[in-house]
């Protein structure tokens, strides 16, 4: 479960990059595997997942606040979760201060 002492205040301002995201609309189950989801099927909803990201105007905020709150599932920003896992330890100096 997502630690939620790291999200963001409810403000509006904060939260209204949500409403621009290529996502909205599509089937959360795009984003987010279903229980027991390995291999090629993984990789294919990943990748189709990305191909949305891609085209998002707000592929940024999106990744940004999904590190932030160390959004522990599913694809945000571009990243699936194993990868968020690896940038996070990797750098998380450059992370916790939202680079």
């Amino acid at each position: 479960m997502a630690d939620i002492r790291r999200l963001p205040t409810p403000v509006a301002e904060v939260w209204d990059w949500q409403l621009h995201g290529a996502c909205r609309g599509e089937n959360t189950s795009l984003f987010f595997h279903p229980d027991g989801e390995r291999g090629p099927a993984r990789a294919r909803r990943q990748t189709a997942a990305k191909a949305v990201c891609a085209r998002c105007p707000v592929l940024d905020a999106c990744l940004k606040h999904a590190l932030s709150v160390r959004e522990p599932y599913g694809v945000w920003g571009g990243m699936s979760e194993e990868e968020r896992a690896r940038l996070i330890a990797a750098e998380p100096a450059a992370v916790a201060a939202g680079v």
